[in-house]
């Protein structure tokens, strides 16, 4: 990925990613001889793919593959090509598994007939390799961008927020953005650091929906006031209207729908334009933020963004508002008592279109996001700061190698390295101790720091938390250790169906209009894979193949911290570190099988939006 051609670097990433993805969906296990083999019985060939460096926790380093009935001279595969070749891999494998089990069922296996759903395999295969195509493009030209401007912002939590160029390591299109073009790419993206005013629109009382329990100095503020006051100034609205901010690319789309042009015509909708100062897009996309202001904002997009088209749920907005009157209820004090360094931000209000005939308007609405980080907060999530991006590096005309050639890069060459590498490199010289022993204390505090916190929060209250590494940020004092932690997100909440009286007692209704109470087992599928899969075992595969620490050193911390908090003094409620501890293998989402069933995640019941595999646990490896 530090090839001087940022076409050939995005190639390398994302092919990392297609077999990372492959290679934990499938169980296979590290190779002997250094070369990893993929059979393809479906196309008659293999893939094999020189392993560069082989992570307990699934965070590979690979090599560029080639087919295994071509010459060794031949091309390497593209990421198109092994995307291609993995999909009708995958459409075989789910036609075996359905013709095995219409056999078991009927007692015979069935003759010369097209395999039920073969026609949809084909599509779904076919609109992955598209995806893979399209986040292959944009990932090459949020490369070179950043390799042409490398300098940061001055504000730190936007800099932190614009940092994730290669998105999630085990997702096979991380930066897929469906209908985006390449001009709209330039303003939208977090990646090529873009910014836009928002475009806003005054709706009548008849078809505002609302609420907020944001305060300021112990008084209300409604939600309207609040949208108002981020406009700024602008035209004067009749009584009782209130403002919605809309993201350029959500006005067009919407401008479209039926129904939002059946409100306009009828005057409940009036569009007034672009107004105030520009906001930037965070590493979600969809939210937006400007330094100092009080609020950032939760927008509805349309997009596919990774596995979900990103419109906003009212039972999401009404979950972000349950959530903070939760935390007011005494549960924050209780947990801040304990744990004064974490947090939750908080998302306390929203405004919305309910149409005439009761029903709420998709893509007209809006969540409202308390902003409590000031420009100069060294903040992150975790996602960003482990994420490689080019960094000018000393290099005195080192050759790297690429399909048999070479290519010099020069004295100021950039390198891909995360910020996570620079900051543990930067302790190391000031302390004067060696990486990993810095690495390793940088982890144990981020375990307890932020970590610790999380699994409080659902021993004591029976609230767990979608806590991957893009809703977890971790605050760094003025040295670059952690010092605390925040958690974001109004959708990724579980309250444990067996805690339902006791949430209930501290908010009489809870859940009845946010849908978050689930089954204990789904509550504990998610909050391990969340808090232990992604976040924490990704956390490891970040120092161990970013060359920072050894992961089995890292590992055996982890069994530690777990052990401490399952048993002992410090003993926390929450059954997930026994889980951990004593099961050899554990659940978790497979991003590319979701992808090929083509699910979106914000759609059905949440034990089924996505698709979840059965992987060793690197706790037992």
């Amino acid at each position: 990925m530090n090839h001087p051609d940022a076409h050939t670097a995005a190639q390398a990433a994302a092919i990392e990613n297609l077999l990372r993805c492959w290679v934990r969906e499938h169980n296979i296990p590290a190779p002997d001889d250094g070369t990893l083999r993929v059979p393809l019985t479906a196309t008659g060939t293999a893939l094999l793919t020189p392993v560069h460096y082989w992570s307990p926790t699934g965070w590979h380093r690979f090599g560029l593959p080639r087919l295994s009935n071509v010459p060794e001279t031949s091309p390497p595969a593209d990421a198109v090509t092994v995307a291609a070749l993995l999909a009708r891999e995958a459409a075989a494998e789910s036609s075996e598994q359905r013709t095995a089990l219409v056999a078991m069922d009927c007692g015979v296996a069935p003759c010369g007939a097209e395999p039920e759903g073969s026609r949809s395999s084909a599509l779904e295969g076919a609109e992955l390799v598209g995806r893979v195509a399209d986040s292959f493009r944009r990932t090459a030209a949020f490369v070179s961008d950043r390799r042409a401007r490398p300098a940061d912002e001055p504000d730190l939590f936007l800099t932190a927020e614009q940092a994730l160029l290669l998105g999630h390591p085990l997702h096979p299109a991380p930066k897929s953005r469906e209908g985006l073009s390449e001009a709209e790419e330039r303003l939208y993206s977090p990646e090529l650091r873009g910014s836009f005013p928002l475009h806003w629109m005054a709706v009548a009382p008849s078809v505002l929906e609302a609420d907020s329990a944001w305060t300021v100095h112990g008084r209300l503020v409604p939600a309207e006031q609040l949208t108002a006051q981020l406009a700024g100034p602008g035209p004067t609205l009749p009584a009782g209207h209130a403002v919605l901010p809309l993201h350029p690319w959500q006005l067009r789309e919407v401008l479209h729908r039926p129904q939002t042009l059946a409100l306009l015509d009828a005057g409940l909708l009036q569009h007034l334009g672009r107004l105030g100062s520009p906001w930037h897009p965070t590493s979600s996309v969809r939210t937006v933020y400007r330094s100092g202001a009080p609020a950032m904002l939760k927008l509805s997009l349309g997009l596919r963004i990774t596995n979900s088209r990103r419109e906003n749920l009212r039972k999401e907005l009404h979950r972000g508002v349950e959530v903070h009157r939760l935390l007011r209820t005494g549960l924050a004090r209780q947990w801040q008592a304990v744990h004064p360094g974490f947090d939750i931000v908080r998302d306390p209000a929203w405004l919305a279109v309910t149409g005439p005939d009761g029903h709420p308007v998709p893509g007209l609405d809006v969540m409202i996001r308390h902003n409590p980080f000031a420009p100069a907060d060294d903040v992150s999530c975790i996602a960003g700061l482990v994420s490689p991006r080019p960094h000018l590096q000393h290099h005195p005309h080192r050759p790297t190698e690429h399909q048999g050639q070479s290519h010099p890069i020069g004295p100021e060459a950039p390198v891909m390295r995360s910020r996570l590498a620079a900051v543990v490199s930067r302790l190391a010289e000031r302390t004067g101790r060696p990486r990993q022993a810095v690495a390793v204390e940088w982890f144990l505090r981020y375990l307890e720091l932020v970590v610790r916190p999380v699994l409080w929060l659902d021993g004591e209250a029976g609230i767990a938390l979608e806590a991957h590494q893009q809703n977890t940020l971790v605050l760094l004092d003025p040295e670059g250790w952690p010092r605390g932690g925040r958690y974001r997100d109004n959708q990724g909440y579980y309250f444990r169906e067996s805690r339902r009286a006791d949430l209930d007692a501290r908010l009489p209704g809870i859940g009845e209009r946010s849908d978050t109470f689930v089954a204990d087992e789904v509550a504990d599928e998610r909050f391990g894979y969340y808090l232990a899969v992604n976040n924490i075992f990704g956390l490891i595969g970040a120092f161990g193949s970013q060359h920072l620490a050894d992961e089995r050193l890292l590992l055996a911390a982890f069994r530690r911290f777990l052990t401490r908090a399952a048993v002992g003094p410090a003993r926390l409620r929450t059954s997930l570190p026994a889980q951990l501890l004593d099961s050899p293998v554990l659940r978790c989402k497979a991003n590319l099988l979701t992808r090929l069933h083509g699910l979106d995640e914000l759609v059905g019941p949440v034990d089924t939006q996505s698709v979840y595999v059965t992987m060793a646990n690197p706790l037992h490896s």
